[in-house]
């Protein structure tokens, strides 16, 4: 059996929906597949992002994500990889998506609540895969241990812009610059203004400055990557609404940037919302 995934990036948290809100972008990695009957051991290969960095063994990530899925038979993997790594565009879920999917076909299973529930536990949090599973615009959330979420459409004047730098982030680095507690005025905004950022995700986007506000995460992690909060803080002020895209360093804007605002070490790209997901297409 050969097939070819192929998964996008994604943005979470979109300023004030920590570990809450997905979103999904037209920025790809393509895993071609082999596997079941005539296919014995692991074979893998990878090319652009991670080459040369990533393992070659059980320990690939998008192996381990097979493997979660029951799958154990041989398996070749051909990773081309645009997702940039470490730069909170969701290059580990789209991996670990790719993986649960992959190992979904080959066990001739077709995709439900366990995929994402299989992904989600990878990361602690849903927000990024589901938005690389189902596309558009997630809401994310967990009811004691199973992880959950729904899909909605972008609105179609909602324009991103990821700013990435060169520069690379862990999520568990910056995950400990947060503090345990925060004040509940804090709290109540962030409430609010997630709320707000579904509405302008999905509906109206003139009210985005607002609803991308964070007062949860994005300050706390400054000391991670200063260009990447300056440059927001400067964007926000000439009205344009910015944010953290996951994990930092890389920004996601909408609409147009001004020519004012110095990007300079920034890779500025404009990305489409990718609204199908996850995507499986037969080779053989």
């Amino acid at each position: 059996m050969r097939f070819l995934v192929s998964v996008p990036a994604s943005t979470a948290n979109l300023g004030s929906g920590f570990d809450a809100l997905g979103m999904a972008l037209g920025m790809y990695d393509d895993v071609e597949v082999a596997g079941g009957e005539g296919v014995d051991g692991l074979s893998i290969t990878v090319d652009g992002a991670g080459s040369g960095d990533v393992p070659l063994d059980e320990t690939h990530l998008v192996v381990r994500a097979v493997r979660a899925t029951g799958y154990t038979g041989g398996l070749s993997l051909r990773c081309r990889n645009t997702i940039p790594h470490a730069r909170g565009l969701g290059s580990s879920a789209a991996a670990i998506v790719a993986g649960v999917v992959a190992g979904f076909t080959l066990l001739g299973r077709e995709l439900d609540t366990d995929a994402l529930q299989i992904a989600a536990e990878f990361e602690g949090h849903a927000d990024n895969a589901a938005a690389s599973l189902f596309g558009g615009v997630v809401v994310a959330w967990s009811e004691g241990e199973r992880y959950r979420a729904v899909r909605m459409d972008a609105d179609a004047r909602v324009r991103p812009v990821v700013l990435i730098p060169s520069q690379e982030s862990s999520t568990k680095t910056t995950r400990g610059l947060l503090p345990a507690e925060v004040p509940h005025a804090d709290a109540a905004h962030a409430a609010g203004r997630a709320a707000l950022a579904v509405h302008a995700l999905t509906s109206d986007p003139t009210v985005l400055l607002a609803a991308t506000e964070d007062r949860l995460h994005q300050n706390y992690r400054e000391p991670a990557w200063p260009d990447t909060v300056r440059v927001i803080n400067d964007l926000r002020k000439l009205g344009v609404p910015a944010c953290v895209s996951g994990a930092g360093p890389t920004v996601i804007a909408f609409g147009d940037l001004p020519p004012e605002v110095d990007v300079h070490g920034f890779d500025v790209r404009r990305l489409d919302v990718d609204a199908a997901g996850v995507r499986v297409r037969p080779l053989d």
